[in-house]
């Protein structure tokens, strides 16, 4: 299986009517895990990268809630970019795949569902080491 099908983008329903846009996300539903931590990244402009680590155990769903930023994915194989333009689209990153979010709107606001709390060893965080590992 490729990177891109074990990566999946997901369009969530848009169950908005007259009074506004309404977007649900259930874990273990929508998502193929239960949501054990929520975390969102803001504030960011069009020079940062955030991320860039991969997960042992963690896996996620990056979705921009607001505005709009970029986030490329790499198995240190395959590689691909995928724009989060939308807020009912996201994407699904396994363990073991490396993540780096850049080019964030100045209103970008980038919501990581997680399926793990967070613990610190379970990041790989030098590219070498995950190259390395992936061998």
């Amino acid at each position: 299986m490729g990177l891109k099908e074990r990566c999946p983008i997901i369009e969530f329903k848009d169950l908005g009517d007259e009074r506004g846009k309404l977007v649900v996300v259930e874990g273990g539903q929508s998502i193929p895990f239960d949501i054990k931590r929520v975390f969102y990244i803001y504030g960011s402009d069009s020079t940062v990268i955030r991320g860039q680590h991969a997960n042992k155990e963690s896996e996620f769903i990056l979705i921009n809630v607001a505005g709009q930023s970029k986030v490329r994915i790499t198995d240190s194989h395959e590689e691909f970019v995928v724009n989060l333009d939308r807020p009912m689209i996201g994407v699904y990153i396994p363990k073991m795949v490396w993540k780096d979010m850049y080019d964030f709107s100045e209103d970008s606001v980038l919501l990581v569902l997680a399926s793990t709390h967070y613990d610190g060893a379970e990041y790989i965080r030098s590219y070498d080491d995950y190259q390395e590992m992936m061998k």
